[in-house]
């Protein structure tokens, strides 16, 4: 797990896939191993699924993590996610928008129609970067975080992500695409919008020729 930035509030690092974002008493995760790094506290902002990597801010004390926090639901706070997915959306840009309902017990979103207790809005901004024979590259900007939401919004499309069986994907790949390639937040002392990026590992998905 490589750490991209340290200050005394934060710290950002690239989550492999397999680790998990939050604390586990049983399983290797990211807290743990940021805290033995740092010998600080640490916070979870937000948190990637297990098998997704990418880049994440960890925050060191409880006023920072209060601060990204408040940056998240206000909208300062930016990612930028790349996704393989099978087929290809009918535009090369646009917006997708879904009422989600999560079913805790099977840890499963969907898209439904009308809205309930429990269902909440879902929208993202996405852009084909990239178009293979099966697959499309997108990129993507999230305006919520729901429950799996870039997987189910583009599984509900016909476009499952690749190594994603959970929602539709018929493969043996180990690999999921999927991954948190930029984040943008401000600096909780100087206020300056800070930005930290990194890109998947060379492998499939992301590399077509290392199937």
């Amino acid at each position: 797990m490589k750490i991209l930035y340290e200050d005394k509030n934060v710290a950002v690092i690239v989550k492999p896939p397999e680790i998990l974002s939050q604390f586990s008493e049983k399983e290797e995760n990211a807290v743990s191993i940021l805290k033995e790094k740092t010998g600080s506290e640490i916070f979870v902002i937000s948190r990637l699924d297990r098998n997704v990597g990418g880049v994440m801010v960890f925050a060191k004390n409880q006023k920072t993590a209060a601060d990204l926090t408040r940056q998240m639901q206000s909208g300062e706070f930016k990612k930028e996610y790349i996704a393989a997915v099978y087929g290809c959306p009918e535009e090369d840009k646009g917006e997708f928008h879904d009422l989600l309902f999560k079913d805790s017990r099977k840890n499963k979103s969907f898209v439904v129609k009308k809205e309930r207790k429990g269902v909440k809005k879902a929208s993202l901004e996405y852009e084909v970067i990239e178009k293979r024979d099966e697959i499309s590259i997108v990129k993507i900007h999230l305006h919520t975080g729901r429950t799996h939401q870039i997987r189910v919004q583009f599984s509900s499309r016909k476009m499952p992500l690749v190594g994603d069986g959970k929602y539709g994907a018929k493969d043996n790949v180990k690999n999921m695409g999927l991954f948190c390639r930029e984040i943008s937040f401000k600096n909780i002392a100087t206020k300056e919008t800070m930005t930290f990026s990194a890109e998947p590992e060379n492998v499939y998905p992301w590399n077509e020729n290392s199937r």
